[in-house]
């Protein structure tokens, strides 16, 4: 379709060039579709690890606010609460909002037991192998929006709000009773609200959270998240030296280290996709090399019926960067398309293509075929007409 479209282009000036190369693609079809694809694979996978890997990153990093939390505080003590308060007042910093929390395990869903092996999900086997960090409030916590049924609130019955993802992968639903083991405790309680979570704001959430009345009376350590300006970077160590039982993750860091990770990772795999397009243009150089009798032929009578050098130059030329058009807009568009299934269905970001990926891939395509091409052919232009029409014979 595209070779086609191509075909129906008229440049300005008389053409010729463009008119016999494209011909030439359209009169070796087979080749020309092998050739194609050969290129633009390797090329999709370049583009998706350099333009729009970045672009993927780029759109999560816009969606995180600038003072977002950037370091998490965990095992906060109940009396040391105020303590922490007036450490962060006096260093001229709002104090932290602390969240409970209280660890269980589950192990019943409605009266029946349940363990990894009740669930085929890799992810579901994790979660119900490990212990759940609970949490109670009678407010509805920022970030989170109910998504069914209702908000417990102040109540004083047994009832359980659950994130919509976790729901999903254990398969619960509204109205589903679970039971969760508390330091040899069971507790159990209803669903009555599904939450979706803001995981991007970088506060803390929690998967499964009560009412007050229902894990209130149990021991808890507090969870808190804050955004630290660089210039207080000291007030971690300080922080820690006041309260050595707490563990501070800098969330900063990690995600400075998940770059450098990516960033290692994509060049490796740059390096070997690289190899990748260079297979491609050793399939273009091969079938140069297969149909050389035949353009050697083909050139020659051209050149008998009085065809200059420059025209048969512009119309190798314009094949070539018709082939090279052809592969690197396949490559552009395919590498668009898995960008935005990436973003849309693995990451949840609004993400949008951008346009320049087509064209750079077009251009990478026509500067890659056109060198190697012009460098696999050149050398039948400068052969006479009468030597190749008389091997013919």
């Amino acid at each position: 379709l595209l070779l086609a479209a191509l075909g129906r282009l008229r440049p300005a000036g008389r053409g010729y060039g463009w008119r016999h190369g494209l011909a030439n693609l359209r009169r070796r079809l087979a080749a020309t579709l092998v050739q194609a694809v050969a290129l633009a694979l390797g090329l999709t996978a370049l583009l998706l690890l350099t333009v729009a890997r970045g672009d993927l990153l780029d759109s999560w990093q816009a969606r995180v606010p600038a003072d977002a939390p950037n370091r998490f505080a965990i095992n906060i003590q109940p009396d040391q609460r105020v303590a922490i308060a007036n450490f962060f007042k006096a260093r001229g910093l709002p104090a932290p909002q602390l969240e409970p929390m209280v660890r269980g395990r589950l192990v019943q869903v409605n009266a029946k037991a349940v363990g990894p092996e009740s669930y085929t999900d890799d992810r579901a086997q994790r979660l119900v192998d490990r212990e759940f960090n609970l949490s109670w409030s009678a407010r509805i916590p920022a970030g989170n929006t109910v998504s069914g049924g209702r908000w417990h609130g102040e109540t004083r019955a047994a009832e359980f709000s659950v994130e919509q993802g976790l729901a999903e992968t254990l398969n619960l639903k509204l109205g589903d009773r679970l039971t969760y083991d508390i330091a040899g405790n069971r507790v159990e309680a209803v669903i009555t609200s599904l939450r979706k979570l803001d995981w991007d704001s970088m506060r803390v959430n929690f998967f499964v959270m009560s009412p007050p009345a229902v894990l209130g009376d149990y021991p808890a350590s507090y969870i808190t998240s804050f955004h630290l300006p660089a210039d207080q970077a000291a007030a971690i160590p300080e922080l820690v030296r006041a309260f050595p039982n707490i563990t501070v993750i800098d969330v900063a860091a990690l995600v400075r280290q998940l770059h450098a990770t990516i960033d290692q990772v994509a060049r490796a795999v740059q390096l070997v996709f690289g190899f990748a397009v260079l297979a491609g243009l050793a399939v273009l150089y091969a079938a140069l090399q297969a149909s050389s009798d035949e353009r050697r032929h083909e050139l020659a009578v051209l050149r008998a019926l009085g065809a200059r050098s420059r025209q048969l130059s512009s119309a190798l030329l314009a094949e070539f960067a018709a082939l090279g058009a052809l592969a690197g807009l396949l490559a552009g568009i395919a590498a668009s398309l898995i960008g935005w299934g990436l973003a849309r269905f693995a990451f949840r970001l609004d993400y949008l293509p951008q346009p320049e990926l087509w064209l750079i891939g077009l251009l990478a395509g026509m500067a890659l075929v056109v060198v190697a091409g012009w460098l696999g052919a050149s050398s039948m232009l400068r052969q006479s007409a009468l030597p190749a029409l008389r091997a013919a014979q």
